[in-house]
């Protein structure tokens, strides 16, 4: 084998890089000294918004590449788009990503009759941005400290229940924005809202990309839902049928010829008045092509708890109605319907 030596110059040059950090000849073990790596400068990402639908997949076997333009759920209503929703209650992170791949446009995070709160509803809008699908946060009351954990979390929408005055409304954009225009606490540099503080714009378009939804759900919030709409701030109006019949006597009936009377002079005050959107729920007697028709831009068609509940019901009715004809084919084989018919005669 080949011998390899090394000069006293190089060993004298190759100990002192050894010890660069611990110049100590004396010690023992030697402790390398590695170039401090310069941090490169951060390049802020724009304030990306959700995509209006999932890209578009190739049909050929070649890959194109195609540009996106991100558009908000406020942007989108603005271009003339009627969207279409889902309420989720069960605050399951795979049936919120469920829901985004589905299709939906927005889903409503329901804290007002769903059983979870701001913890449980983070895991939710995570799974949502991953199938770019916007969230909205319904609030279990309109109040600034609710509203302030909500809009920390960064959804592109918010609900504010039972407002029946232009007051109320006015107190629920307070909420919203940041003083002096309102009252909102402010940790920007460290909430999601902000992207953590990445997004330095965060200050200056949030305001713009935010949509506000009061909703007016009592036969006293109906009487001035004109002046409700006219707030500055208010982007929608939820219409809530169900509260709204409770409070005119009729809570086992939304349907009644006075509900719909009193809900239809509502919608034509906000359509006429022209500053807010109609937002509604599809119901038995009220279908999602019906509200679009009468002037509604966010539909939400369904729950998850009652799509769940009518696919589980249907699914044990379809088996016991199996089990109940497999029983009677076995019946007449015996002749046991027979002979109960002739007694029966």
């Amino acid at each position: 084998m080949a011998s390899h030596t090394i000069s006293p110059a190089s060993f004298s040059t190759l100990r002192k890089s050894l010890y660069a950090v611990n110049p100590n000849p004396n010690s023992k073990t030697p402790s390398f000294s590695f170039p401090r790596l310069q941090p490169k400068p951060l390049t802020l990402i724009p304030n990306l918004k959700p995509l209006t639908s999932p890209p578009p997949r190739s049909t050929t076997s070649t890959a194109v590449a195609t540009d996106y333009t991100p558009q908000s759920l406020k942007s989108r209503l603005k271009n003339g788009e009627t969207l279409y929703g889902i309420f989720l209650l069960t605050f399951s992170p795979t049936i919120a990503e469920i829901a985004g791949l589905a299709g939906y446009d927005f889903a409503v995070v329901d804290m007002e009759h769903g059983h979870g709160g701001i913890s449980a509803a983070l895991p939710c809008l995570h799974a949502l941005a991953a199938t770019n699908t916007a969230a909205i946060l319904r609030l279990p009351e309109s109040s600034a400290t609710w509203a302030k954990k909500a809009l920390d979390l960064g959804p592109q929408g918010i609900m504010f229940p039972m407002i029946d005055s232009p007051k109320s409304a006015r107190k629920a954009v307070s909420y919203c924005r940041f003083p002096p225009n309102g009252v909102r606490g402010s940790a920007h540099t460290i909430v999601r809202a902000s992207d953590y503080g990445i997004n330095e714009g965060y200050l200056s378009n949030y305001e713009e990309d935010l949509l506000i939804m009061c909703q007016v759900e009592s036969e006293e919030g109906v009487k001035k839902i004109d002046e409700i709409c006219g707030v500055d701030g208010v982007d929608c109006i939820q219409m809530g049928p169900l509260d709204l019949s409770a409070s005119m006597g009729y809570l086992w009936d939304p349907g009644n010829k006075k509900v719909k009377e009193v809900m239809r002079g509502a919608e034509k005050a906000v359509l006429k008045r022209g500053e807010a959107y109609l937002s509604g729920f599809v119901m038995p007697h009220d279908g999602a092509e019906e509200l679009r028709r009468r002037g509604y831009h966010i539909v939400a068609g369904a729950a998850d708890l009652a799509l769940f509940r009518s696919a589980a019901v249907e699914d044990v009715s379809k088996f016991k109605m199996g089990l109940a004809e497999q029983v009677s084919d076995e019946e007449k084989e015996n002749g046991k319907v027979s002979e109960e018919k002739y007694w029966s005669e």
